[in-house]
């Protein structure tokens, strides 16, 4: 009697705004305007923003794969200014091997030499790196053990662990007397060696973005070659690589071309960052309405029905979209400051700007599907994505202890037979290529046959993992989402279940709340039950409220 003396003392004028409001909520753009001709500012700003963001993206890629080409030629061109006998095809992760005391010294005097007639020889504008107007030095240094003598003949060693590095300094212009004067230098006890390192700097300009009406920009290449000799097996292998840092060229002038100016690009990015701050803005507002509704509603229900909101319904209040939308906003933002300090030369470093502004591109573009999702043929992606994630994950979770016990045992086991299996993220991607049944021949081809026990183990650990994985993990796994599927879709035809936030928008009072009909009335309940909904045993996970 008390129950029916509270529902019986609720305001309707309460209870009617406090239901106007939330279905306003949950509205459509399009239904918001045709109630209450609200124009769908969150709409526009999300449209305009795709575009610009996918604008400014396209802008900066254009430029960065200009300087990702430069940079790959200028590497390919120093190998084979610096290399002797490359091939122009790195070998695995070096440039270049060499197996005879003769082939290190002519490679060594190789680079020296060739970087002494460095600008005889290069057909790029290319120079030697200045500082206060004289030349930086060629660094040669050698690392070896401080003391060591080794007999393999007897069997014996000596050998001082602790390293010493001798180094030194050549002058380009002192071309033709370094050899003369550092004779006790290149004198190598190859036992004692583990590495020789070479290093110098060049000076460079990119001229070929002056087909862009762009800017060329001056470059500074520190280069390093390596002969590694660490693992003292007879095979010496050369590296070479350099870091770079661009900047504004001092002395520059451009004629016959129109100069396209940065400044219209600086401004397109700053209203990049202020259409991304407005969208913030307003996700932001959405999210703080959308927690105040939600305490309106809480409280609402506990002081005329006696009983606390399910997590279920609580969870539809917090819009995951908008969290994304303000997550896409910030990267944005972050993206599009460090592009125009790039355009500014302020900043040099392209990768982590790409970063930024890819992943904020990817994430506008995936906001798109939240306006679909008012779609009735359109939403199916999402609500199966929806009810077969928490399926799907804990699916994954089993499955993930059989992947890296795999892992581990390729690595141990296989990693010296097979170049596939040598490090752990080398197995985890082979393993993952298997699954999706790429490359299955030459995994099997290219098992020697030297060790059989090796072989044999091979065989069973590829049959089964192949087995195993194709035939029943990832059958199970389409399964899965293939049953949440079938769900939804019976649920699109037959209509979804009713939860006790649909039935008070729809205002249904004979039916709301569902817990009061379940669980009884609210002296007859635990309080640990009611913060779980009463004891309401959904009738499968695909549940889902369709705002």
């Amino acid at each position: 009697m008390s129950s029916i003396s509270t529902s019986m003392s609720t305001d309707p004028m309460t209870e009617e705004t406090l239901r106007d409001d939330l279905r306003f909520y949950f509205m459509s753009p399009c239904e918001k305007y045709r109630t209450r001709r609200q124009l769908p500012w969150k709409l526009a700003v999300q449209i305009l923003k795709i575009f610009m963001i996918t604008l400014q993206l396209i802008l900066f890629g254009l430029n960065n794969q200009l300087v990702v080409s430069y940079k790959e030629e200028n590497l390919m061109a120093f190998k084979n200014l610096f290399l002797r006998g490359y091939s122009g095809v790195d070998e695995d992760d070096y440039s270049i091997a060499v197996y005879t005391k003769q082939n290190v010294y002519d490679s060594l005097y190789y680079v020296i030499d060739q970087y002494s007639q460095l600008r005889n020889l290069s057909v790029g504008p290319v120079s030697y790196a200045e500082e206060n107007e004289k030349f930086l030095h060629m660094i040669i240094c050698k690392k070896s053990y401080m003391r060591g003598s080794v007999e393999p003949l007897e069997e014996s060693y000596d050998i001082d662990a602790q390293l010493e590095t001798v180094c030194l300094a050549l002058d380009p212009e002192s071309a033709t007397t370094w050899r003369m004067n550092n004779t006790s230098f290149f004198e190598l006890e190859f036992y004692r060696l583990v590495e020789i390192e070479i290093t110098f700097a060049l000076k460079g300009i990119n001229l070929q973005t002056v087909r862009s009406h762009e800017q060329p920009d001056c470059y500074t290449f520190f280069v390093k070659i390596v002969f590694d000799n660490s693992c003292h097996s007879g095979k010496v292998k050369l590296t070479l690589d350099f870091d770079d840092a661009s900047s504004v060229c001092k002395n520059w002038k451009i004629s016959g071309t129109a100069q396209k100016s940065t400044h219209y690009l600086l401004i397109f990015d700053g209203f990049v960052i202020v259409i991304c701050l407005i969208s913030a803005v307003l996700c932001t507002r959405s999210i703080i309405l959308a927690v105040k509704l939600l305490q309106r509603f809480s409280s609402f229900c506990l002081e005329n029905y006696h009983y606390k909101v399910c997590e279920d319904d609580q969870r539809e209040f917090l819009n995951g979209w908008y969290i994304l939308v303000i997550t896409s906003d910030v990267m944005a933002i972050i993206g599009s400051i460090l592009k125009m300090e790039i355009q500014a030369k302020s900043l040099t470093n392209y990768d982590v700007c790409s970063i930024f502004l890819g992943t904020s591109t990817l994430m506008v573009w995936v906001g798109v599907i939240r306006y679909l999702a008012y779609f009735e043929k359109y939403n199916v992606l999402i609500l199966t994505m929806r009810a077969a994630l928490p399926k799907v994950l804990r699916f994954c979770c089993c499955a993930g202890m059989i992947y890296l016990g795999y892992t581990f045992c390729g690595w141990i086991v296989l990693g010296p037979y097979h170049e596939k299996f040598e490090g752990l993220s080398r197995v985890a991607e082979c393993l993952f290529s298997l699954v999706n049944g790429d490359d299955m021949f030459p995994t099997f081809a290219e098992f020697g046959q030297k060790n059989t026990i090796v072989w044999l183990f091979s065989r069973a650990y590829l049959y089964s993992f192949i087995s195993l994985f194709i035939y029943m993990v990832l059958s199970l796994f389409i399964a899965l989402i293939t049953d949440a599927y079938d769900t939804i879709k019976g649920y699109q035809s037959t209509g979804f279940p009713m939860t006790e936030l649909q039935r008070f928008l729809m205002g249904q009072k004979e039916g709301f709340p569902l817990q009061r009909q379940e669980c009884g009335e609210l002296e007859n309940v635990h309080p640990s039950v009611m913060l779980c909904c009463c004891k309401r045993i959904p009738k499968d996970d695909s549940i889902i409220l369709i705002s």
